[in-house]
């Protein structure tokens, strides 16, 4: 009489109707619900100011009470109250089993448990008919948990003698199987009946029938038989690496067939374990061999945990888990590799065997894998050379880092070779012949790489500094002579400067790769410069190339920042070298030591401007304290150190950017005109000071009168300080009155002519020699006042004194201000 559709499409129309009734009926609950609760809330309310609710919608917001919601929705009291009710029937069955089951008899028991057992389980297929889908979930917890029970109880009455590891594997292989046979017959129960609550329906459960928890526990469960039995049988850990990698191995292929998320959570969540347990068994057999046949048996494990994550990756939906899994795959098949090496090959060997096991991982880029599985391969390449690269550190970082020991034996005597000028005070590392190799190895890859990409300078720095340790390494792994030694490090600086300077006319700048190449050759020259100390010619030698070698590279404006201080850094130390060798003490050496400064000054004022000028003022600064510091133990040439670095500084004060310098040359000047004094052991140096202090003042007056934007520091404060201070030292050891009373009163005119004409310059070093000798005047009384008080009485001034600042703070502080102000309004 009319049209047909087909049986499937008609089944699939009704199952579509159905889904939209439930929605429906879910929606209508939910208004149910919240009438509900309008109603009660409305009721609980006075007659009186009461609101009333819209009766399409949502409680208004100034509606009283009725804006009131409950703080925990009924699904959730109900879940509550369900899981409480479920541990609590638990907790009682437990205790019924283990307390109370020697009252009753074989036939009691039996009963009991199950009579309990099977109502326990039988109860939630009625309830999920009905549509109770929570309250069938708690009674189907309590079946498992009996379930568990049962077979306790079966074990200490049928099976007592048996081997509990054994009898514990049959059991969770039994338990596992009922619970999943228990959960397919459930759902398969529930879809005739009621085909969800309205809740589940929200809660974006759908239609889908049966119980949750069942089969995700059966899958955890799975996990368990195979190694329990392994250890019943006292299997060896060979067969328990298997069976753990058998066991994840299941475990994967579950997760990968699992529809469900809590199965498939479970599934993988055992796998991983099991599988990382088996990996690590597997590898420490493997590494811990004696033979290669033992080492090969013990890797085979290894390969197949390598498959498996191959093949979980290849069906796996997430790109990023196929990656992970072909990194674990490729880390598994190196591993293997490299144990049955280490057995089969000396140990130099077996990391060049690792790394070329790593390197051939990359020929899957160009095959018809997936390309996450390509991806994760590569990845476990780079880890591999990686760690390569790690295991030659010790063998680098000794070789950069020995030949600081000679600095502490200067000139002790040529050693055997290389080896023994680096490796004085530390071992040498084991199996370290095949460094060089490795690291030569794994920068020609990275150069590979990075070919044709955008991380192409990256990697060529890289690159640049692993060929840079192999190339520092060759001379002790060769064993080469002392002076091979000092010549192959050479070449390797004058490489570097030489591929900087490439680079630098073919990358785009600034450059990593120019920057890194300058760094090295500079961390290089410190190492040679180190090494050659063991001879005294070779140190002469050494350090004069050194220094010609960066003084003609700096020629070029790109290398010249860091090429120039370096050249006068070793300069330096060659005319420190020069000294020593000449037998020469250290005060005479520095004066050698100053021709570095005068260089670098005359250096500095013909690149003015550029990016080199002040890098070279560093050095040349850090040579003249230098300077100093080797003569201070001889008053004479120190005071001769001072008036030359004074005149350094006068002559780069010339220069109109470096005016500053003047300041500079002042206080040198000054400093050496009072170490000369000290040295001449002078008791009256107002004698050679004084002629010099009022020409200066009268030189400073003239300039202030023809410019009097000239601060009073400039044009008195060295005239002044040339006098007072020289004074001020000779009368804090002077004893007699005579002169600590004129410095006084020299002091106190300076002080009011200072104030008088608001200059500075006099005010404070007038005022500060003043307070200095009445401090020296007093201090016999001052002492004899703090002898003669009680011991207490200090600490309670203190105390006063304390709590007045604290009470004064921020009247002190605008004071303070204030005076601040006040010098600085001074000219």
């Amino acid at each position: 009489m009319t049209n047909l559709p087909p049986p499937a499409e008609e089944l699939r129309l009704l199952d579509a109707e159905l889904r939209q009734l439930d929605i429906r009926r879910a929606a209508l609950l939910r208004r149910r619900e919240w009438l509900v609760h309008t109603l009660r809330a409305a009721a609980q309310q006075p007659a009186r100011g009461a609101g009333t609710a819209p009766a399409g919608g949502p409680p208004l917001a100034g509606g009283g009470a009725l804006a009131r919601r409950p703080e925990a929705s009924a699904p959730g009291v109900q879940n509550v109250l369900l899981v409480l009710g479920g541990v609590l029937l638990t907790i009682a069955a437990v205790a019924f089993t283990l307390v109370s089951w020697g009252h009753l008899g074989i036939a009691g028991r039996a009963l009991v448990l199950g009579a309990l057992t099977v109502a326990a389980l039988g109860g939630p297929v009625v309830l999920l008919r009905r549509g109770l889908r929570s309250t069938a979930e708690a009674v189907a917890a309590l079946g498992t948990a009996l379930t568990v029970l049962d077979a306790y109880a079966l074990h200490e009455v049928a099976f007592a003698g048996t081997d509990g590891f054994g009898y514990a594997a049959g059991a969770s292989a039994v338990l596992a199987g009922v619970w999943t046979a228990y959960a397919v017959l459930a759902g398969a129960s529930a879809s005739t009946g009621a085909r969800g609550t309205a809740e589940g329906a929200s809660a974006g459960e759908g239609t889908r029938p049966g119980l949750r928890h069942p089969l995700p526990l059966a899958v955890a469960t799975a996990h368990l038989p195979l190694l329990l039995w392994a250890i019943a049988v006292g299997a060896g850990p060979h067969t328990v690496t298997a069976v753990l990698l058998v066991t994840a191995a299941g475990g994967t292929a579950v997760a990968l067939r699992a529809a469900r998320v809590p199965v498939r959570v479970v599934a993988v969540v055992g796998a991983l374990g099991m599988g990382l347990v088996g990996v690590l068994s597997a590898g420490w057999l493997c590494w811990s061999a004696s033979d290669p046949g033992t080492a090969a048996r013990a890797a085979a494990p290894l390969a197949g945990a390598a498959a498996v994550a191959l093949l979980a990756g290849r069906f796996v939906p997430d790109a990023d888990v196929a990656v992970g899994a072909a990194l674990a795959a490729g880390l598994c098949l190196v591993a293997g590799v490299g144990g049955v090496l280490w057995v089969a090959v000396p140990g130099e060997w077996t990391v060049p065997g690792c790394l070329a096991c790593g390197v051939a991982l990359l020929a899957v880029d160009r095959t018809a894998l997936p390309r996450p599985l390509r991806r994760g391969l590569v990845r476990a390449s780079a880890v591999v050379q990686c760690f390569a690269v790690l295991w030659s550190v010790p063998l680098v970082a000794g070789t950069v880092l020995g030949p600081s020991a000679q600095a502490a034996r200067p000139w002790s005597g040529v050693p055997g070779d290389a080896r023994d000028a680096v490796f004085t005070d530390v071992p040498w590392p084991p199996y370290a012949a095949t460094v060089p190799l490795v690291l030569a190895a794994v920068a020609a890859m990275l150069l590979l790489a990075g070919r044709n990409t955008t991380r192409r300078p990256a990697a060529t720095a890289a690159a640049l500094v692993l060929g840079w340790a192999a190339a520092l390494v060759l001379p002790p792994v060769l064993q080469l002579t002392y002076t091979a030694g000092l010549v192959a490090q050479g070449t390797v600086v004058v490489a570097a400067l030489g591929f900087a300077e490439w680079a630098d006319r073919t990358e785009p700048r600034p450059s990593p790769v120019t920057l890194t190449a300058r760094l090295l050759a500079l961390v290089t020259s410190v190492d040679l410069a180190l090494l050659s100390l063991a001879s005294e010619p070779a140190t002469i030698g050494v350090l004069a190339s050194l220094t010609a070698v960066f003084a003609a590279v700096c020629r070029r404006p790109g290398p010249a920042p860091l090429a120039a201080p370096a050249a006068l850094a070793h300069a330096t130390a060659l005319a420190c070298a020069i000294g020593a060798s000449a037998g020469w003490r250290p005060p005479q050496t520095a004066l050698l030591v100053l021709v570095v400064p005068a260089v670098a000054a005359l250096v500095a004022a013909r690149t003015s401007g550029s990016r080199a000028t002040v890098p070279v003022e560093a050095a040349g600064a850090a040579a003249g304290l230098l300077a100093l510091a080797l003569a201070v133990t001889d008053p004479p040439m120190l005071a001769l150190v001072l008036s030359l670095g004074g005149v350094l500084a006068a002559g780069t004060a010339l220069r109109p950017e470096r005016r500053p310098a003047g300041w500079a040359a002042a206080a040198l000047f000054l400093m050496a005109a009072w170490v000369r004094l000290t040295a001449w052991d002078v008791t009256t140096p107002e004698a050679y000071t004084l002629p010099v202090t009022g020409p200066a003042l009268v030189v400073g007056y003239l300039r202030r009168r023809r410019d009097p934007a000239v601060s009073s520091w400039t044009a008195y404060g060295a005239g002044l300080a040339v006098t007072l201070v020289p004074s001020l030292l000779a009368a804090w050891d002077d004893r007699h009155w005579l002169r600590p009373l004129l410095l006084g009163v020299a002091a106190l005119v300076v002080t009011l002519v200072g104030a008088r004409h608001r200059l500075q310059a006099p005010l404070v070093l007038g005022t500060g020699v003043l307070a200095l000798v009445t401090l020296h005047e007093l201090a016999p009384y001052i002492t004899q006042v703090v002898g003669a008080l009680p011991r207490w009485v200090p600490p309670a001034l203190a105390g006063v004194v304390l709590l007045v600042l604290g009470a004064t703070y921020e009247q002190r502080l605008r004071d303070a201000r204030r005076l601040r102000d006040a010098l600085g309004r001074l000219s």
